[in-house]
């Protein structure tokens, strides 16, 4: 009896599936090293204050230096960027390992490793995401992004499950170095990325003219930098919601970690089927669907603010998990549809900028705006932002009425916006 592999899809090409494998394994060892990072950190005496600089130190240089990693992504092959990128995340975190496995682990060097793993990140994410978005195409692109979002999300929801169980088992230092073996692997498996398909980048004016550039390209469409500017606050506030007052909530008034632990499960796998709703839907109208699937987000903080038992704040998590990934599959499509291939690694590094760029002052204004106001009208201050910042954008009518184009059929640079007249413009 002969077997025959099952056959991979059209649209799964061989970069689409060596990116989808690589995220999933950088996942399940990433998220599992958040936790063992923290762990660590108190493993050695420190502080909740010591575990907030730890983590402030990989956020800062994410934030620094996401444009350069953008500019450079579209100057140079992505998917050296990715490897160097994973290379440096690899030996971040394995020095990290053995620091901590020693027990020779000192604040200043965890921070300074951490700081390290962040400036890889800022370099690895828009050179992905550009890589991805050039390596999709044709009707099935939906789908394609549907599912690799699921791929990491599920890996994510493993990895923090698995390396929960392996801090409790054989402590953090063990699932730091597994990380570091984790971004080993991956960054293998992306050196066999086939750029072949990539036109050759014409020789520009230096890094600050690609720069130049990318911004041109964001700040023309309104969709784009009106979206960003909401994600900047949303992401703050929800950050802040869930990294600060959500486990207080849970200590004080569902009983513990346990609950809290219960909810962001659910958050994720909202997030898986969403993007199983994503792999059979298309929504017509791309940003408007995306957009208004943003409004739950204010869900789980007006929960918090009551708080109503830990099954409904379950089931809001879940609806949560499950609109955000509708709107994020929609804004890759969007981002697909309407940016020039040459340009997605920096449109997408202006992206991770503006959405991240508030997240480490409202994390560390979390506390402050407690004491000042209270857990509760702080918590319902968070939701009614949401709700703002998102019915605002609705008024920008290229967010209204972006429509999906035929497959193959892309804009061209800013005129081609969701409002210009022409065969591939024309609004529904």
């Amino acid at each position: 009896m002969t077997f025959r592999r099952p056959a991979r899809p059209s649209w799964a090409g061989r970069n689409y599936t060596l990116l989808t494998a690589a995220a999933v394994v950088t996942n399940l060892g990433s998220h599992g090293a958040l936790i063992a990072a923290a762990f660590a950190v108190l493993q050695s005496g420190g502080s909740g204050g010591d575990v907030g600089l730890v983590a402030a130190a990989r956020t800062l240089p994410l934030v620094l230096f996401l444009l350069v990693g953008g500019a450079l992504a579209d100057r140079i092959p992505r998917h050296r960027v990715m490897v160097g990128a994973n290379a440096l995340n690899c030996l971040s975190q394995a020095v990290f390992a053995v620091l901590v496995l020693t027990g020779e682990a000192q604040l200043w060097q965890m921070m300074l490793l951490s700081a390290l793993g962040g400036t890889g990140q800022a370099f690895f994410n828009p050179a992905a995401e550009g890589m991805l978005l050039s390596t999709v195409s044709g009707e099935q692109a939906n789908r394609a992004f549907a599912l690799f979002r699921m791929s990491m999300n599920g890996a994510g929801i493993g990895g923090a499950a698995l390396g929960g169980a392996m801090i409790a088992a054989l402590g953090p230092g063990w699932v730091l170095a597994v990380d570091a073996a984790a971004f080993a692997v991956a960054g293998a498996m992306r050196a066999f990325l086939d750029v072949s398909h990539v036109p050759e980048r014409e020789p520009g004016g230096g890094l600050l003219s690609d720069l130049r550039e990318g911004w041109q390209e964001f700040v023309t469409r309104p969709w784009l930098w009106s979206i960003v500017l909401q994600f900047s606050v949303v992401v703050a506030v929800v950050g802040a919601a869930e990294s600060v007052y959500g486990p207080l909530v849970a200590r004080d008034e569902l009983g513990g970690a346990g609950p809290w632990g219960l909810a962001l499960g659910a958050f994720g796998v909202g997030t898986i089927a969403g993007a199983v709703l994503m792999m059979r839907w298309k929504p017509r109208r791309l940003l408007l669907v995306g957009t208004l699937c943003v409004f739950p987000l204010a869900m789980p903080s007006a929960a918090l603010a009551v708080p109503v038992p830990t099954w409904a704040l379950c089931a809001v998590m879940f609806v949560s998990g499950t609109a955000i990934e509708v709107f994020g599959v929609s804004w890759m499509a969007t981002m697909h549809q309407e940016i020039p291939e040459e340009k997605f690694s920096r449109v997408s590094a202006y992206d991770w900028f503006g959405s991240v760029s508030m997240l480490p002052l409202a994390t560390a204004l979390a506390g402050p705006v407690e004491s000042l106001v209270g857990r509760t009208a702080a918590l319902w201050g968070c939701a009614a932002l949401v709700v703002a910042v998102t019915a605002a954008v609705l008024l920008v009518p290229d967010v209204r009425r972006m429509t999906r184009r035929p497959a193959g059929m892309k804009a061209a640079g800013a005129a081609g916006s969701a409002d210009a007249e022409s065969p591939v413009g024309r609004l529904g």
